[in-house]
């Protein structure tokens, strides 16, 4: 019997509309896998494994199964964005548990194109922290169950590669897709600004947070960013390779005072060297990131808590999320009327009219231990925070995309991974670049669970 578990979603969708393979088998095993597996791991908030059943069936039944590029296809999504008929917690108990009446247009938009919901994935609370822990438990990395899997996308990102999932859903506002990807061994895009629909939380966090891909190879984000982009905005058609590129390589962190550790450096350098052989213009040169990135980051971080928090009940919430609420509101008027984000565009423009793509490390530092996080104060958790991941905010607040590449592994022997930045529109291209490390230096898609 073929197995489907660590298969793409392009190969699984392929597998369904020429009927080697029904959407209930699919389902199915990557169910028991589920069930098997996630009381290591920690994934899953709530596993729908009887409504994804009868979704598989429902699908098998359709007149056009033939013609959906997800025919079958599980998919796990974050559990800040409405799934139709299941609560959204947001990782906290202050949260309401009502079901959604409706789907969230990114998960619409999957779902018309043949993915079937297997489960809503955990989240630290009001998907604040580099870490994934709280009310719903600890998510682990499945490639090093001693450590987190990241966040805030964790539970999204460990499902895929725990091989619960081929595909997730996740979105990032200051790191949240890239984190657990690097942590996890995943590709991920955070798309710039407008590219894909948005609509988290309370205002998208000042238009920070973009909606986005979790997978195992570039042709599952692609196809993901294509389904997802709808008739909003046309997903760009590939970009043919341009032959070279200028890449610029850079090991520094955008944050004063945190460096980045030896791994993750070599990992830049043996990429940098494998762009050079690929025939591309490589050379060091590192942004002209401002003294005040820290503050800009932290006012706006901490802002855009205090509004996701508003109209929750204190009590409920975590220690560290009420410490951060209250500190954004002091400074929820003052990035309302910011102009630092405009003169950080401004500032990097030069920058990248001289070069096509930054190479930078995706990560500081390896992840930090899988513990209860939540517990522990805010401070704590913004130093560790800081200094495992300082070189996400940047795209953020500048609303350009960010690519995390899986290129190496750490002396622990899960993954490393490298990050890809471009101005905007510059998407399909920087996929095109991970697609040459994918090419050249594969990486391992599932972790050895079994």
């Amino acid at each position: 019997m073929t197995s489907w578990v660590g298969r793409s979603a392009v190969e699984i969708a392929a597998a369904v509309r020429e009927k080697r393979a029904t959407p209930r088998e699919v389902v199915a095993e990557h169910l028991d896998r589920i069930a098997r597996l996630d009381g290591r791991v920690g994934a899953f908030r709530r596993v729908r494994a009887e409504a994804a059943l009868a979704e598989a069936d429902e699908l098998a039944a359709r007149d056009d199964l033939a013609e959906l590029p997800l025919a079958g296809v599980p998919l796990a999504v974050k559990d800040n964005l409405d799934v139709r008929g299941e609560s959204k917690r947001n990782g906290s108990a202050a949260t309401p548990d009502t079901p959604a009446a409706a789907d969230h247009v990114t998960v619409a938009r999957l779902r018309a194109a043949g993915a079937v919901v297997i489960g809503l994935t955990n989240v630290p609370e009001l998907c604040v922290f580099g870490t994934t822990d709280g009310v719903h438990g600890i998510t682990r990395n499945p490639w090093d169950l001693t450590r987190t899997a990241g966040g805030s996308s964790g539970g999204s990102a460990a499902a895929v590669a725990a091989g619960m999932a081929p595909i997730a859903l996740g979105n990032d506002g200051m790191g949240s897709l890239r984190i657990p990807a690097a942590n996890c061994g995943l590709l991920t895009l955070k798309p710039g600004y407008g590219v894909l629909p948005a609509g988290i939380g309370g205002g998208d966090w000042f238009g920070m947070s973009e909606n986005g891909p979790l997978a195992t190879t570039v042709a599952d984000a692609r196809l993901m960013c294509a389904l997802l982009a709808g008739s909003e905005r046309r997903w760009p058609s590939r970009v043919p390779p341009t032959g070279m590129r200028k890449v610029a390589v850079s090991l520094r962190s955008p944050l004063l005072g945190v460096t980045v550790t030896a791994p993750f450096r070599a990992a830049v350098r043996e990429a940098a060297g494998v762009l050079i052989k690929a025939g591309h213009q490589v050379r060091r040169a590192d942004p002209p990131y401002p003294a005040s990135l820290a503050t800009t980051s932290l006012t706006h971080w901490t802002a855009a808590v205090a509004v996701d928090a508003e109209g929750l009940d204190p009590r409920l919430l975590d220690r560290r999320t009420r410490t951060q609420a209250a500190i954004g509101r002091r400074f929820l008027k003052g990035v309302r009327a910011s102009t630092a984000r405009d003169t950080l565009r401004r500032r990097l423009e030069p920058f990248f009219a001289e070069h096509d793509v930054l190479l930078t490390p995706a990560l500081a530092r390896r992840s930090p231990a899988a513990e209860p996080w939540h517990e522990r104060s805010w401070l704590r958790n913004a130093a560790v925070n800081s200094a495992c991941s300082p070189l996400s905010p940047p795209w953020n607040l500048t609303g350009w995309p960010a690519v995390s590449v899986p290129f190496g592994v750490l002396p622990s022997g899960a993954p490393c991974a490298v990050q890809l930045a471009g101005l905007p529109g510059s998407e399909q291209e920087l996929l095109d670049v991970a697609a040459e490390f994918e090419r050249l230096r594969p990486w391992r898609r599932t972790a050895p669970l079994d």
